[in-house]
């Protein structure tokens, strides 16, 4: 299943933008009532629906990783009020999208593991959106934005309840200046008691929910906040040295584990590369620095492409990082934009860094 299954995506990958298009077109007519569920604007979410496939495509075989992704996406859709039926309508698009984009390649074992697999996937969502007894999403009130750049605020929310997250994930946001255009971000702290949790976000070319939250956002907006999900966390019996690479608001999740890790009695080495384009990119960096002060066990390495930084190096992350020396004895933390954590990750393996130990949210930020 997993080998037709990758197989008959891969033919069908290059037009995969024309496939997303269809894809809705059908939804729609099928369950018209779905498209009250998403933004004006569809660009984005045809886009995460391709992530969405490529991730699953790529799991297939893996079916730990795969369940719990699921899992959190399940979960995660709570929050548009999805019904049973909307789960059957995107089936019933998916097959039909596939089968014309494929052509005389839809044979009836490509139908069938296509069927199979969709199964699995809508169960596995099912059944974790039934499992959830917590709020489909959280009210936070905006009390403070700030911006630390032409493109970067530092916005703190305070939540009327506690969101449970672990420090290192991510969480859905939709402001009120972009309804329905949920977005993921990272919260830059481990969860605190008062409630109140902070997002660093970069106003990127054409980004409609970035720019708004960073050039409108007001003290006093409510945003909704979906539930906790991502991947990335450090055990408190964690002993290994760890090397942690943080491109642009990257950083913040990584931010958010040393917070963590600040509170603990014990910790293991960190050496942390903070990089941007330009030494103006680098907007945590004094910050970074002087958590060098109170947790001595943290490094912090400053990289630009262009220009220099005292103490720093010149180049790309991944030029910086695997010039640096030879990091195989150390669990790898990798966070930012998508090409950055490929570009990382490649240069990693290239250096002889055993996949197993890089860790990292291949489906993100958009």
């Amino acid at each position: 299943m997993a080998k037709l299954i990758r197989e008959s995506f891969a033919a069908v990958e290059a037009k995969a933008e024309e496939l997303s298009q269809y894809f809705y077109g059908v939804l729609f007519s099928v369950s018209p009532d779905a498209r009250a569920l998403f933004p004006i604007n569809m660009a984005t979410q045809r886009n995460r629906l391709l992530r969405a496939l490529v991730y699953v495509v790529q799991m297939v075989d893996r079916p730990d990783e795969l369940t719990t992704f699921l899992g959190q996406l399940g979960r995660d859709h709570r929050k548009f009020d999805v019904l049973g039926r909307h789960y059957d309508a995107v089936g019933v698009a998916l097959i039909a999208a596939l089968k014309r984009f494929l052509k005389d390649d839809w044979t009836p074992e490509v139908e069938d593991a296509w069927v199979t697999a969709y199964g699995v996937i809508s169960k596995s969502m099912r059944e974790a959106a039934g499992k959830e007894i917590g709020p489909a999403w959280w009210k936070a009130t905006v009390i403070e934005h700030r911006r630390v750049s032409r493109d970067v605020a530092v916005i703190r929310v305070r939540t009327d309840q506690p969101l449970p997250y672990r420090a290192g994930g991510y969480v859905s946001v939709e402001v009120p200046q972009r309804p329905r255009m949920w977005r993921y971000f990272s919260p830059a702290n481990a969860p605190h008691d008062d409630g109140t949790i902070e997002f660093h976000v970069h106003a990127v070319r054409g980004g409609w929910v970035s720019r708004a939250i960073v050039h409108h956002t007001r003290v006093g907006d409510v945003w909704r906040l979906g539930p906790s999900l991502g991947a990335l966390s450090v055990l408190h019996t964690e002993s290994r040295p760890l090397l942690m690479i943080g491109g642009g608001t990257g950083v913040a999740p990584l931010l958010a584990l040393i917070d963590d890790m600040s509170r603990w009695r014990h910790n293991p080495p960190v050496h942390l590369f903070f990089g941007g384009r330009k030494p103006e990119d680098l907007y945590a960096l004094d910050d970074l620095r002087g958590l060098t002060v109170t947790c001595p066990w943290l490094t912090v390495t400053p990289v630009t492409e262009e220009g220099t930084i005292a103490g720093g190096d010149r180049g790309t992350l991944a030029m910086a990082v695997t010039q640096r020396g030879d990091w195989k004895e150390r669990d790898v933390y990798v966070a930012g934009s998508p090409s950055m954590i490929r570009a990382t990750i490649a240069k990693l393996l290239a250096g002889g860094t055993d996949l197993a130990r890089i860790k990292y949210d291949p489906f993100t930020l958009d």
